[in-house]
């Protein structure tokens, strides 16, 4: 079982960072693959970031590339997503989840979501 709680959202101009983290618990967090989501009101879910569970694999939303960046701490049993350069469509509530499997996690049916943090990008 892991259980995950997300930290650092809040409200940015845009074009300024923000860095969110997602802390796991559990003794096994270094064999999960990791992603973060967001979901805009009135859309649909999206993957925002994913690494695999050993750091070789990472993938990121064309919508993304370039100005996020996914990384883990296996020590501190945490992810972070790390947000540069943000745009007020960026704005949402971030999500992290785990799984097994970094296909699943590409696919969006994680076995562990956390519940979420805001994130408020003002023009």
């Amino acid at each position: 079982q892991v259980q995950l709680v997300e930290s650092g959202g809040g409200l940015v101009q845009a074009g300024g960072s923000l860095r969110l983290s997602c802390a796991a618990s559990g003794r096994t967090f270094s064999r999960y693959a990791m992603g973060w989501f967001r979901q805009a009101p009135g859309k649909e879910r999206e993957i925002v970031a994913a690494i695999s569970w050993n750091v070789v694999g990472a993938y990121y939303a064309d919508s993304v590339k370039g100005r996020f960046t996914i990384s883990r701490d296996g020590a501190k049993n945490t992810v972070y997503l790390q947000m540069n350069s943000l745009k007020p469509e960026d704005t949402a509530v971030y999500y992290c989840a785990a799984d097994g499997s970094l296909q699943q996690v590409l696919t969006g049916t994680c076995d562990f979501w956390g519940q979420g943090t805001q994130v408020t990008v003002s023009s």
